[in-house]
């Protein structure tokens, strides 16, 4: 047992410091290394094989509502991305630029992607001129490039994966349609895989995506409370088409401009992953997502019998699940500790006790409960004890969520919430201008996260100004 208590010492506990914790948790359980560029990270296998999995399932998701998937280049000549202002304007500080092609300077500078708006309005310019060529509804699994200040892994470097989908419709009650549509793929993806609760909503103007006519978001509250953006959808209108002159013949004959769309959900959720379920121990991964849901250990394998019981076990667990076996010469207390840091959902023992009473041991790792269960009926007990690691993790997100969100009806209640009780979601009303909106963030340190679409009449009056209130805001400090 040594040896576990060694391995569990590796981890700063998260109480002691947050950050600390989540960067140890990301080394220790070999998701990430870092690279000699700066904000630029190596996913290794196991971190990736999460990725996979958030990807196949949210493929799927894309592909049930009918869109297909595309690649768009790389590389964005700056005469594209100068066609829309407010675009350029946004995304201007965090661009990489490259400037030559060998060891020629090139003509033009060619931005590398932080995102593909302009690159979609060049090629829907050229393949879209009848109103029977609508709707056109696309995604791209790729990387972007953001030239980040302060990084770290999953939630701010400056390469990162992401899928993007962009969509043209040829009216904007359809292209609205589609927005929400796909916020609420999100919100199902991530309260049903991810086992995170989301608060969905629009952002505020002073906070919307650069070019956008409205940007709907999915908010989740972390294990620290601070906030996390865990997904977001945007209307643009018919601005991105104007500014590229996109048109099309409509049913009556007439040149009209389409109304657009654009999505997105980064490895950012690995983060979230990370931060919504790790404890001190390590990750705490949701069965969706888990590389491996089930761990088998053989206990005392050197004796007879016991590998080969526990592949056959192993064998038929694969049947159901992601099973793997860890049969190497490491301590059963060494394994339990790794796979436990992993955030393997079940582990399953077998040892020679438990041959002879045809039973072997699960251990779910979200509560570390164990359960002696039969072999004769072992597939629809681990299926069983997936689905209560995936609840349990979600209910206790939950219940972070709940208890760490405030009401306020002053700033001075926003400062004595945060200082008693510590960071998380504050609910306050808001009249609408954006002075207020800087000011509470100024004072009291949160920022404005999203008008929900939930709205909850707390006062008549802004928490900030005291004049009449139009809405009821989330506020908090973010990643």
């Amino acid at each position: 047992m040594a040896k576990q208590q060694k391995m569990v010492d590796a981890i700063t506990s998260m109480d002691e410091d947050f950050a600390k914790w989540y960067t140890d948790v990301c080394k220790k359980a070999e998701l990430i290394e870092y690279t000699s560029v700066k904000g630029c990270m190596v996913i290794r296998p196991y971190g990736y094989a999460i990725w996979e999995n958030i990807q196949r399932i949210l493929d799927g998701m894309f592909k049930e509502t009918g869109h297909e998937n595309v690649c768009m280049p790389m590389f964005i000549p700056e005469s594209l991305l100068q066609k829309e202002k407010d675009h350029v304007e946004g995304f201007a500080p965090e661009c990489a630029w490259v400037t030559y092609g060998g060891s020629e300077k090139l003509e033009e500078r060619l931005c590398v992607r932080p995102t593909s708006e302009t690159l979609f309005c060049e090629h829907f310019k050229n393949v879209v001129h009848s109103h029977r060529d609508l709707p056109k509804l696309y995604n791209q699994w790729v990387s972007v490039v953001r030239w980040e200040k302060t990084t770290r892994p999953f939630l701010r470097s400056r390469e990162f994966l992401w899928q993007e989908g962009h969509t043209l419709h040829a009216t904007a009650e359809e292209a609205i349609e589609e927005t929400e549509r796909m916020l609420n793929v999100y919100t199902e993806f991530c309260q049903k895989y991810l086992a995170i609760p989301v608060v969905q909503g629009q952002k505020t103007e002073s906070d919307k995506f650069a070019g956008a006519e409205r940007t709907y978001c999915i908010e989740a509250l972390m294990h620290d409370g601070k906030a996390l953006q865990a997904g977001t959808s945007h209307y643009f209108g018919d601005g991105f088409a104007r500014a590229f002159d996109i048109q099309f013949s409509n049913k009556e004959n007439k040149l009209t401009y389409p109304h657009q769309t654009s999505w997105g959900m980064t490895t950012r959720l690995i983060g979230a992953i990370i931060m919504t379920h790790g404890d001190d121990n390590g990750l705490v991964l949701p069965p969706a997502v888990a590389p491996i849901q089930a761990m088998v250990i053989p206990i005392a394998q050197h004796k007879e019998g016991v590998l080969d019981k526990a592949n056959e076990l192993c064998d038929r667990l694969k049947k159901v699940c992601r099973a793997k076996i860890d049969d190497s010469d490491q301590s059963p207390g060494w394994k339990f500790a790794e796979y436990e840091m992993k955030g393997v959902p079940v582990r399953v023992e077998i040892g020679p006790k438990d041959i002879e009473n045809n039973q072997c041991v699960v251990v779910t790792r979200h509560n570390r409960e164990k359960t002696f269960v039969s072999l004769d009926n072992i597939e629809e007990v681990i299926l069983e004890k997936l689905q209560e690691v995936n609840d349990g993790i979600y209910a206790a997100a939950l219940e972070n969520r709940e208890r760490r969100t405030y009401v306020a009806k002053t700033l001075d209640d926003i400062t004595k919430a945060l200082e008693e009780n510590g960071d998380g979601f504050v609910k306050a009303m808001w009249c609408g201008n954006e002075e207020c909106e800087d000011k509470v963030k100024e004072i009291t340190g949160v920022g404005s996260r999203c008008i929900p679409f939930e709205q909850e009449n707390l006062s008549d009056t802004c928490v900030c100004c005291g004049k009449p209130a139009k809405t009821m805001l989330y506020w908090g400090k973010a990643y």
